[in-house]
């Protein structure tokens, strides 16, 4: 029995060392993530995951309006905002 419990140790410390060193960090992330795009605001300043640059120009519950710097206007969805910013250069 003991014998067991020794094949497992490693096993157990491996998992405990992945769990701390890559899924907790990443799951803290996503939760960061969700939370800013849940409260994104329309005139909120915002970098898309592509890279745009814009402003929130409307939104409903699944896609947001961005409007650049030229007065484009493009739909994307909520989750393809990377970031809210407060610095925006025109």
């Amino acid at each position: 029995m003991s014998s067991t419990l020794m094949n497992l140790v490693p096993l157990l410390l491996m998992f405990a060392i992945f769990y701390f060193l890559l899924i907790r960090p990443q799951q803290k992330r996503q939760k960061k993530t969700k939370e800013m795009q849940a409260s994104l605001e329309k005139g909120n300043k915002v970098v898309t995951i592509g890279g745009m640059h814009g402003i929130i120009d409307a939104m409903d519950e699944g896609t947001i309006t961005i409007r650049t710097t030229d007065g484009t206007k493009m739909v994307f969805d909520r989750a393809a905002i990377r970031e809210s910013i407060t610095e925006y250069s025109k």
